[in-house]
């Protein structure tokens, strides 16, 4: 049988999701509704099969599909989910974050409470070899986790279409948009819930000579954020998007008691700091009783890297999501997931644009 996806935006990442979606057996890309035309040339050479509708509409009334995913900008993700909860009961990824508007977090859950089918948010830096490697031995090398630092150098903001993600208002802001990964990897490592977060962020260098439609951006491009979280652990992020020279993007580390564990993940290879052979991603452990430093690495097939620029993660996680639609059962990532994991980033904008710790409870 073969499963056959709608596939709702086709940019950048929507195209890294057909990449993948066709590295799985028995999977089409059978429908694709994209409003931009340049997306559409770009997708139809990657899916020439696959039918192009003028609206969303259109791609709900074709009967023969069997799962959707979401890939539009952030701003529409909340609106098109109810759409689509007013017409269909099909299987749903959608790309974080959820949503980027407060006001929408009840609407998401009432709609997770009526939604008769799984919907499965896309986090997928939880399926990157090196962070599910961390994320199963971690308790077990610091003998339980009090201290967990998530570090991000990367490259500025990507241009997008119609440079929805220049600003706030349309992306969430930074902490949202491209932070709700690491506050749900946070989550998952710690198996634990939030309490009170702190930040201080800005807008240092990037974007600050571009303008649209006599607008700035005014998306931040470094930051810190400190979490607290019920069961007594401290999380921080530290963000940078004009470190496109480093040889690791993401370094993950957890410590406890009897040690630390370190991930390291390579960027896209396009923005590794010089020629020679690609970094590799691995995994360390480090014994506080000194019995030795263990290092292993993590290596991601030819294949997958060059379907994605996310370490083979979209691959694993389509994997996983194809399971759940063939199988039954529910999403690895679920919205109440993606809810708390936009939370997250809108206390980290509110508590460095205000100065102050912010509760999670303000945003119940």
């Amino acid at each position: 049988m073969t499963i056959r996806y709608g596939l709702i935006g086709c940019g950048m990442m929507g195209r890294e999701h057909i990449r993948n979606i066709q590295l799985l057996e028995n999977t089409q890309v059978a429908a694709i509704f994209e409003p931009d035309a340049e997306m559409r040339m770009a997708a139809k050479e990657l899916a020439p099969d696959a039918v192009f509708t003028e609206s969303l509409d259109a791609l709900l009334d074709l009967e023969t599909l069997d799962a959707l995913v979401i890939i539009s900008p952030n701003h529409c993700h909340a609106d098109q989910l109810r759409h689509i909860g007013s017409r269909v009961r099909l299987p749903i990824l959608v790309e974080k974050p959820l949503y980027t508007d407060m006001s929408d977090a009840q609407d998401m859950a009432d709609f997770h409470r009526s939604y008769q089918a799984p919907v499965w948010v896309a986090m997928e830096y939880r399926y990157m070899p090196p962070i599910a490697a961390l994320i199963d031995e971690a308790e077990g090398a610091t003998g339980g986790i009090q201290m967990l630092s998530i570090t991000e150098h990367r490259f500025p903001f990507l241009e997008k279409v119609g440079d929805w993600n220049r600003f706030n208002r349309n992306s969430g802001g930074t902490f949202v948009e491209k932070c709700c990964h690491f506050f749900d990897l946070m989550r998952r490592i710690l198996a634990a819930e939030p309490v009170r977060i702190t930040a201080s962020a800005g807008q240092a260098h990037n974007h600050k000579d571009e303008t649209y439609n006599g607008e700035v951006p005014d998306i931040w491009d470094h930051g810190y954020v400190i979490v607290d979280f019920d069961g007594g652990q401290r999380a921080m992020l530290e963000l940078c998007m004009f470190a496109e020279g480093s040889k690791y993007q993401e370094q993950i580390t957890a410590i406890g008691p009897h040690g630390k564990i370190t991930c390291d993940v390579p960027g896209p290879g396009r923005f590794w700091a010089g020629p020679g052979d690609a970094p590799r991603p691995k995994l360390t452990l480090s014994p506080r009783d000194k019995s030795g430093i263990s290092t292993r690495y993590c290596d991601v097939p030819d294949a997958l890297m060059a379907a994605g620029d996310h370490n083979g993660s979209t691959f694993y996680q389509h994997q996983k999501f194809l399971q759940m639609i063939k199988n039954g059962g529910s999403a690895d990532v679920s919205i109440e997931d993606g809810i708390k994991a936009v939370k997250i980033g809108q206390a980290a904008q509110i508590a460095a644009s205000e100065g102050r710790v912010v509760l999670f409870s303000e945003l119940d």
